[in-house]
């Protein structure tokens, strides 16, 4: 009989000749378009929508796979992921011209969604605290209306840990000066739009980072706090990952500029597979449409793939539009 480690070589072993048999579950065939799919509720579905019209309707194998945003750009630059769903302008405005401009592996589609980032609280919460505007959140006596945990300082949440935007959001804070009166929350969406609902509920003041198309204004009457129109000469934004001192160097001291997103794709694909760059340069989605399908998955509770095939069967025509 063998002994446990004679047993445990001859496993290794068989290990690495399956592993050299059996090619990896997530390896690319070289026909194979993926999809990067972020985390927030619009690019869940845009990107179901899009991979099953490329599988559908081009007769191309297509697979999902859930990134972060620069794990995407990462992924098209080194040719691993084809297709980023909703690539936000001007928040990413650094890292397109860096695959874009500079590397030459990203293509932005020429259609845009028209979209919005902002601060906002609900209508109860302007009514019961006064709040009118983002400045309003440096002052202590304001930022004391929410405070929830009694530590002396509000709660702001700013995003979702994986945005860019919420990198951002910590600028704009230390910029108004609120990083000093308010806590900057980070969290998942989900989370933080079930803070609202139970805020609401309750009567609780709550304010947080928000962006047009999305549900919560379908949902719930929804105020945006005033500040300052955007000034690019206020606006200087120095990511994490090219000053360690990113933060102190930065400042963003004014409303954001005027968002907007784009279908992202490689590059290459123009080459390699034409009839995909031509479809992503055709594709187009209203903000209606956006709101309505983030709803569907936010509130409704729908899951992507059921949010997309709904969506695809309500615009045949359009899509046949698309594909010609």
């Amino acid at each position: 009989m063998y002994g446990c480690s004679d047993f445990r070589q001859i496993l290794l072993r068989l290990c690495i000749v399956v592993a050299a048999v059996i090619p990896c579950t997530h390896a690319r065939s070289s026909d194979e378009i993926v999809v990067g799919v972020p985390y927030w509720p619009s690019a869940e579905a845009t990107a179901n929508i899009i991979g099953e019209i490329i599988e559908s309707r081009l007769g191309v194998d297509a697979r999902l796979q859930p990134t972060g945003t620069l794990g995407i750009f990462v992924g098209i630059d080194k040719g691993e992921i084809q297709i980023h769903p909703e690539i936000w302008r001007p928040n990413l405005n650094k890292l397109i011209t860096k695959y874009s401009t500079e590397h030459g592996t990203l293509t932005l589609a020429a259609n845009a969604v028209s979209a919005a980032q902002e601060i906002c609280v609900t209508k109860g919460t302007a009514e019961l605290t006064g709040i009118k505007s983002v400045q309003d959140l440096a002052n202590p006596d304001m930022a004391a209306k929410f405070d929830s945990d009694g530590d002396g300082k509000g709660e702001i949440w700013i995003g979702a840990p994986t945005w860019s935007s919420t990198l951002i959001e910590q600028i704009r804070a230390r910029s108004y000066g609120y990083e000093k009166t308010m806590t900057l929350l980070q969290a998942p969406e989900d989370v933080a739009m079930a803070n609202v609902d139970a805020a609401i509920a309750v009567g609780r003041p709550v304010v947080f980072f928000c962006y047009e198309p999305h549900h919560v204004f379908k949902l719930h009457e929804i105020v945006v706090l005033d500040e300052p129109p955007h000034d690019p000469a206020n606006w200087h934004i120095v990511l994490p990952g090219e000053d360690p001192e990113w933060l102190s160097k930065s400042m963003a001291g004014s409303a954001w500029d005027k968002a907007e997103f784009h279908i992202g794709y490689a590059s290459s694909l123009t080459a390699s597979a034409p009839r995909v760059a031509g479809l992503l340069e055709k594709i187009t989605f209203t903000p209606e449409e956006i709101i309505d399908m983030t709803y569907a998955i936010s509130v409704e509770r729908k899951s992507p793939p059921d949010v997309a095939a709904s969506w695809i069967a309500a615009n045949e025509d359009k899509i046949e539009g698309w594909v010609k």
